[in-house]
């Protein structure tokens, strides 16, 4: 099994060739949310202060994403693309933000991260929320941030996102307790602990 990793840590994570050779970073995480994985990477310089780059790359020409660097075999993974493509898929596949609602239709919170298998997989497995008052009681003044599983299906339209309502059953405000009660697996990926 591969170590959870949390997106939103993969921000400005290195792309490196088997080589050694630093080619890019990680700018944003586009999800192809049907078939729940990661599609592609959009990308910055190679230095953190070059600025954006109208280049991609799409989930297949990934060697392995690691703790600290995303592997490629060579620059010629990297694909050339149209900043206006680059704008869009980023905007299609955004889940960080987005109000997540139960195909019963309750609203239970707020994607504030996502977490995905490392490795070779790339797999949506899980998210981090900012959760409803109704999905976690509690104080009023206490945000509660939980984790729940994809589940089986995921969909996406716009701002929302939709899990299956047998997820919440799953919520746990502790990592460690969410992975033994959902039975995905937790190395000690990079990020996913925050």
């Amino acid at each position: 099994m591969n170590e959870l990793t949390a997106v939103r840590s993969l921000m400005t994570l290195p792309v490196v060739t088997l080589g050694g050779d630093a080619v890019a970073h990680v700018k944003d995480t586009v999800f192809d949310t049907a078939a729940g994985r990661i599609a592609s990477f959009t990308l910055t310089g190679r230095t953190l202060l070059s600025g954006p780059v109208p280049r991609d790359l799409p989930w297949p020409a990934v060697h392995c994403l690691g703790r600290h660097a995303v592997m490629v075999r060579d620059e010629g993974a990297l694909c050339d693309l149209p900043l206006s493509a680059a704008r869009r898929d980023a905007l299609r596949g955004r889940l960080l933000g987005a109000q997540v609602l139960t195909d019963d239709g309750d609203l239970v919170g707020t994607v504030l991260d996502v977490l995905v298998e490392g490795g070779t997989s790339g797999r949506l497995v899980a998210f981090r929320l900012a959760a409803h008052r109704e999905l976690v009681p509690g104080s009023r003044h206490r945000r509660h941030q939980v984790y729940v599983p994809r589940g089986e299906a995921v969909s996406v339209s716009g701002r929302r996102l939709v899990i299956p309502a047998q997820a919440t059953t799953y919520v746990s405000d502790d990592l460690p307790a969410f992975v033994a009660r959902s039975g995905v697996h937790h190395g000690r990926g990079r990020g996913a602990d925050r």
